[in-house]
């Protein structure tokens, strides 16, 4: 069976979900690659987003992740694709409060938005984005989906 493969659109992240999927030796076979777009218009240039979608809901929202997994996917041709965006602090920002993020997907059975609320300096939230973000990915090359939402750890929880 052919593994599964895999790409990455960050904002909050800043890289780290890319670094973690390309460190294993190997990878190469599996990761094809992932954009990180920091800013409302990097994410516009970058990945095609909505000008008009990002002006009227913010970075933050659970279009904006679902749409950043959805161009990455079709801009790498992977089945498996993987968001994220939030508020790493120290300040609140678009009227979410540090450690607010979601994580978006897209694979072989669907896709989806995980609100994630973590807690800590800008280091550790980001670290544990980019942990809920690994799991997700784990999930969706494995099953093509997002099955077990507790396995991601503690504060997440599917967007509707």
């Amino acid at each position: 069976m052919t593994a599964a493969t895999v790409s990455a659109a960050e904002s909050v992240t800043g890289g780290a979900v890319c670094a973690a999927l390309s460190q294993q030796p190997g990878s190469s076979r599996t990761f094809l690659g992932g954009v990180v777009a920091y800013t409302v218009p990097a994410k516009i240039r970058l990945l095609g987003l909505d000008p008009e979608l990002l002006a009227a809901v913010g970075p933050v929202h659970p279009h904006v992740a679902a749409g950043m997994a959805g161009a990455v996917a079709r801009l790498t041709g992977s089945v498996v694709a993987v968001s994220t965006t939030g508020v790493a602090g120290p300040e609140p920002h678009g009227g979410h409060p540090p450690g607010y993020a979601l994580v978006g997907w897209t694979a072989a059975a669907g896709a989806g938005v995980l609100a994630v609320t973590a807690s800590g300096d800008r280091g550790e939230v980001r670290a544990a984005v980019t942990r809920v973000a690994l799991a997700v990915v784990a999930q969706c090359t494995t099953s093509g989906q997002v099955r077990d939402v507790t396995a991601l750890g503690r504060g997440v929880v599917i967007v509707p």
